[in-house]
Parts: C-alpha cells; sequence; structure tokens
C-alpha cells in the first residue's frame, strides 16, 4: 500500500512539473494592428508594462494596458514576465505614486475590455488570456 502511494505522490509532482511550463502560455501579449512589433524580450516588454521604458524599440510611444489585479491571467503575465506576483507589482506602484514619478497602466475589466483599447490606440500593449479571439490586433512573440 505504502508503495502505490509513494508511486501516486511521484507521479503527482511529475505532472505538476511538467504542466508548469505551459502556465506562461496562458496568455497572449498583443499591440496595435498598426505597430510594426512583432517581438519582444521578456525584459523589454517588463519595462514597457512597469514604466521603465516610454517607447517601443520601434520607437513608437507605448501605452500599456493591464487586466484586473483579481485576473488570473494577470498573474500569470506578471509571474512570467515582470518576475513578481501582483501583490509585488502593488506594491511598486504604490512607491512610483508616492514618489511622484509615474501612475499604473490603466485596467481592464475583461479580454475584451483590453482588446477594444489596444485596437484604439496606436502605442497600446496589453496581454489577453491564450483563449482569447485577438481579431483586429497583433499578437507578439515575448521570449
Amino acid at each position: 500500500m505504502k508503495t502505490s502511494l509513494k508511486m501516486m505522490a511521484l507521479s503527482l509532482v511529475a505532472l505538476v512539473a511538467t504542466a508548469a511550463p505551459a502556465m506562461a502560455q496562458d496568455f497572449k501579449v498583443i499591440v496595435n494592428g498598426a505597430n510594426s512589433t512583432s517581438g519582444l524580450t521578456a525584459d523589454v516588454a517588463a519595462k514597457l508594462f512597469l514604466k521603465q521604458s516610454s517607447k517601443f524599440p520601434n520607437g513608437t510611444a507605448a501605452q500599456p494596458v493591464d487586466l484586473a489585479k483579481s485576473s488570473p491571467v494577470r498573474a500569470a503575465f506578471s509571474k512570467a514576465v515582470l518576475n513578481r506576483p501582483v501583490p509585488a507589482v502593488e506594491t511598486y506602484w504604490q512607491q512610483q505614486i508616492f514618489s511622484g514619478k509615474d501612475v499604473p497602466p490603466a485596467a481592464k475589466a475583461s479580454d475584451d475590455d483590453v482588446i477594444a483599447y489596444v485596437k484604439a490606440n496606436p502605442g497600446a500593449i496589453g496581454y489577453v488570456s491564450a483563449s482569447a479571439s485577438t481579431a483586429g490586433v497583433k499578437v507578439v512573440d515575448v521570449k
């Protein structure tokens, strides 16, 4: 009996370990269709979303947009691209606001709201769930 429990536990650990990298693919990063950007490094994307850089590498002014704080897609994006959990990102923005440096990106309630914002703003960059229809915007590869 103990052997079968150990085997089940090892199987579960192996399953979780192989599933973990897939979590990084729970979102797509999108830009306005007129933006010539086709790919970004995670570092460049993080600097855009944290407003440490105000322009894309092609010179276009960036207008990042987030999903709501409670969104599981935001949690996946924050961990994979910003390398910090959502509460740490919130702390970062509180410090930026308090020091008078900047305010966080606008936060939208849904994938559809993010897509509409990105469509309407030439410099917009956002992220949506991997299953979202991204008609009218461009998906960019983030590595």
